[in-house]
């Protein structure tokens, strides 16, 4: 189906753009958000007369994404999340996760905004790209860690799974050595018969 683009559209194409998508693409997608029309003479004339105002509506929006854009952009968003010792979590961090923390604290993004390609299964700090309109997007960083204490190690730029190996290993070396040094293990004179 041939559609003529009213605002722009990643890997397809900018204002007044006439491309050629996939039916259920235009039917299910374009059409019903207002991103583009049929691309008949009618349609197209209407599109013409009303070019101006269609890109000055775009530019404002644009505007208004910007502005809360510089909000958003770097900021950091921690999670407590449940996880195992290998640092993995027990369940995952949706798009949902992400977009219900910036809420939380003031910010205003709907889950449709936030660019997961696949959900985070591990504690650490992640960068997300969230579009805030067609020509604008930012990245918020989500530190997801299984505490307070924990997100605050991660913020620091710590590897917290890395130095919690590195003290259980210390201390299983000097339970070790305090093991030799106290003499376990050696006979002295035990289990000996005359």
């Amino acid at each position: 189906m041939k559609v003529v683009l009213l605002e722009r559209v990643e890997n397809l194409g900018g204002i007044g753009d006439v491309v050629q998508v996939k039916d259920g693409f235009a039917r299910n997608y374009l059409l019903p958000r207002s991103k583009a029309l049929r691309a008949t003479s009618s349609n197209l004339k209407v599109f013409e007369a009303e070019r101006a105002q269609i890109e000055a509506r775009n530019e404002k929006n644009r505007a208004e994404a910007a502005r809360q854009g510089e909000g958003l952009d770097g900021k950091t968003y921690v999670l407590i999340r449940q996880a195992g010792e290998t640092g993995q979590l027990y369940g995952s961090v949706s798009a949902r996760d992400i977009s219900d923390a910036i809420l939380a604290e003031g910010g205003k993004v709907e889950r449709s905004q936030v660019s997961l390609d696949k959900p985070i299964k591990t504690l650490g700090v992640h960068p997300v790209k969230v579009r805030l309109h067609a020509e604008v997007s930012v990245t918020v960083n989500v530190n997801i860690a299984r505490s307070a204490d924990e997100a605050e190690r991660q913020a620091r730029g710590e590897d917290v799974i890395a130095s919690q190996f590195d003290e259980e290993r210390q201390l299983a070396a000097e339970q070790a050595q305090d093991m030799i040094e106290g003499g376990a293990g050696q006979q002295d004179g035990f289990g000996e018969t005359d």
